[in-house]
């Protein structure tokens, strides 16, 4: 098969620590979702073909690199500008507590270009239709629908809880590739219920949500400190089509 999409994983840990990078799916080169690492893992030509990044949710680890991504830009010198993008509340937050000129430069007025979007509406960008769904998590956050000229999609969940609103508004639109959280093993079901995460356990669940079993499931999110055990009882549920995804690596949709 030939694939179009083409995704870089620059992180998809639930945490940092030395060889665990924090979210970041970087689509052809050009498209960001999600900006915990660009600047520890891209060189600064390819920081500098960044042009969208689409933010999930303003948790810091989901935005760490963005302002270190500007500032970059702007000791280069360089007139490019890069688009942020997500529904209104995680873009107020991002300008009030980061980009607020006390804890960084107000690269808004500069560099930085923000974009509002509404959950439900599609946008078309680099000729794919890229839709925020909202997701479970204990701050206001979304999911991206993205497909491209052929009708293949993939859906990156971000950090999400369990959800039946989710898939009933994605409807019965075949999801090839799905990228979804999975942070705690199945004994911390509570704490993961309570911040708005997934299990195994919780992970199965919301697989029978959805009409069509995608193509791939890759697992993103999980807590360095509980890879084994998490990873083992992903196994456990014996869902051919799932995997771990690994800092690095390049999925194809």
């Amino acid at each position: 098969m030939e694939y179009d999409m083409r995704i870089k994983v620059l992180g998809c840990s639930g945490a940092e620590f030395p060889g665990d990078n924090l979210p970041g799916f970087l689509l052809d080169k050009r498209i960001l979702f999600d900006g915990g690492s660009i600047t520890n893992v891209l060189d600064k030509k390819s920081q500098l073909g960044i042009e969208n990044i689409f933010i999930t949710h303003a948790h810091l680890d989901h935005v760490k690199g963005i302002p270190f991504l500007a500032d970059n830009i702007i000791i280069e010198n360089r007139r490019h500008k890069v688009n942020i993008l997500s529904i209104s509340p995680v873009i107020r937050t991002i300008r009030k507590n980061i980009l607020n000129s006390s804890v960084w430069p107000d690269f808004t007025t500069t560099i930085l270009r923000v974009i509002e979007l509404k959950a439900g509406q599609s946008i078309r960008l680099s000729g794919y239709f890229i839709t925020p769904f909202k997701v479970s998590h204990s701050v206001p956050a979304v999911g991206y629908l993205v497909e491209d000229r052929r009708k293949r999609r993939f859906f990156y969940t971000g950090d999400t809880g369990a959800s039946d609103s989710t898939w009933k508004k994605i409807g019965k639109k075949h999801i090839h590739c799905l990228i979804i959280e999975v942070t705690f093993p199945n004994w911390m079901e509570e704490k993961a219920v309570t911040t708005g995460h997934l299990t195994p356990r919780l992970l199965k669940k919301e697989l029978l949500k959805i009409g069509y079993l995608p193509e791939k499931i890759c697992i993103t999110h999980l807590k360095p400190q509980y890879f084994k055990i998490i990873e083992t009882e992903l196994q456990k549920l014996k869902i051919n089509k799932l995997r771990v995804l690994k800092d690095g690596e390049t999925i194809e949709v």
